[in-house]
């Protein structure tokens, strides 16, 4: 017997969205179906194809399951008012059309990786922890015809320590997201909510947006503060991963990808990126007001590792400008 009348319609991709799925299944609410994306090439020449981490959730638990191609397609829509849902739930999903989340009684809500009304957008842990934020979290709130922009349910705080990075930020909100959508189902089952605008939260602070991250958005710029650096820089870690070029004064152009960090701010008359090294553990690139202290990092065609594996082959020592006193 479903510990929940409810019948649950239950649309995510990634990762992030299994654990709630995985909440729901296990929990007894009952899962009239799944929605994700279409199976993606992968492979040297994209010849086979991998399906969703929501999908194969969905099939180890013998879950009917979808995937448009386009969310508007007549077939889809028949299908999925077929499965006469009650409440549809989005997990990391795609922007679904009026015809979509407006199909249900109760409606549909979706869980975003941010407090809401801040960090609308695609990519909310790492703009959060780029911005140098010190705390986030996740919201619960109804779909509307403007993205990220519906009536707030439920939100939940969690701080962003100083050495946090968007891994380490995006498992802690996707257990607390999980958490947040059986409170919201278990809310609409017993009629209890009482959703907020999102112009209630605004106070008429600045809004401020996260847009999805493309490889130029991760270069690194070395003319800014110290700490901005560093944030941008775990903001990124591990994926999609900030990165940068640098020569060295042997004339070598490194590709590197960099993932863990230490910032030093201390006064110098270094240009900005900077190469400071003493060929062996210590590998310091210089910004505005301080040093960004490299500590894991990858070149391009090789593995992650460490500064000083690093450094075992690669040309950057006794040459290179050194760091005046502190």
């Amino acid at each position: 017997m479903d510990k929940k009348p409810l019948r649950i319609v239950f649309m995510g991709t990634p990762d992030f969205a299994v654990e709630s799925l995985r909440a729901l299944a296990e929990g007894g609410y009952c899962i009239a179906g799944v929605v994700t994306m279409p199976d993606k090439p992968v492979g040297k020449h994209q010849s086979s194809l991998q399906a969703s981490p929501v999908k194969q959730y969905a099939l180890s638990q013998n879950l009917p399951v979808l995937q448009p191609e386009k969310l508007k397609d007549p077939g889809f829509i028949e299908q999925l008012r077929a499965w006469k849902a009650d409440l549809q739930i989005v997990v990391a999903f795609r922007m679904l059309p009026e015809v979509v989340w407006n199909m249900p009684r109760l409606g549909t809500f979706n869980l975003h990786a941010s407090l809401l009304p801040q960090y609308r957008g695609a990519a909310p842990i790492n703009w959060a922890i780029i911005n140098g934020e010190k705390e986030t979290g996740v919201t619960t709130f109804f779909l509307t015809h403007e993205i990220d922009t519906g009536r707030i349910i439920f939100r939940e705080k969690i701080p962003i320590t100083d050495t946090d990075n968007a891994e380490t930020v995006h498992d802690r909100l996707m257990y607390l997201g999980v958490r947040l959508v059986m409170k919201t189902v278990d809310a609409l089952s017993e009629n209890t909510i009482q959703p907020i605008p999102q112009s209630n939260l605004t106070t008429g602070e600045e809004l401020k947006p996260a847009p999805k991250i493309f490889k130029e958005t991760c270069l690194i710029r070395w003319n800014q503060p110290t700490r901005a650096i560093y944030d941008f820089i775990r903001g990124l870690a591990p994926y999609p991963g900030a990165w940068t070029e640098l020569t060295t004064n042997q004339g070598d152009t490194l590709h590197l990808k960099i993932f863990e960090t230490e910032k030093m701010i201390r006064p110098h008359n270094l240009l900005p990126g900077t190469i400071v090294s003493d060929g062996k553990t210590q590998f310091d690139i210089s910004a505005t007001d301080g040093f960004i202290r490299l500590k894991n990092l990858q070149q391009a065609g090789k593995k992650r590792m460490t500064v000083e594996d690093f450094l075992r082959g690669t040309r950057i020592g006794a040459t290179d400008q050194l760091c005046p006193p502190a």
